[in-house]
């Protein structure tokens, strides 16, 4: 009774070797001989990995919106100033004629 130990990939071991086989000429079985794992293991990998996480990418997608319309409101704020700023100016040269 020998019994092998299953084998422990680390993450990034699988993220790398999913990415290799999507970004490969080769087919998936070929990729998965060439690193050395079983064809099924690499496409279990593969539908794990190419899964979207929610909220993960929820939050990231949040805040980038939120940096973003906090930048344009400040833009925003800037551009009205700088209008606001040209009216007076035009209102002033007006009256000293």
């Amino acid at each position: 009774m020998n019994q092998e130990k299953p084998k422990v990939y680390t993450a990034e071991f699988r993220e790398s070797s999913v990415k290799l086989a999507i970004e490969s000429d080769k087919s998936v079985a070929q990729t998965a001989r060439d690193i050395g794992v079983n064809e099924n293991t690499l496409h279990t990998w593969m539908n794990k990995y190419s899964r979207p996480v929610d909220n993960i990418k929820a939050v990231r997608t949040d805040a980038h919106l939120y940096e973003e319309l906090k930048r344009l409101k400040k833009e925003v704020a800037q551009l009205t100033e700088e209008r606001d700023l040209l009216k007076k100016a035009a209102y002033f040269a007006k009256g000293q004629r």
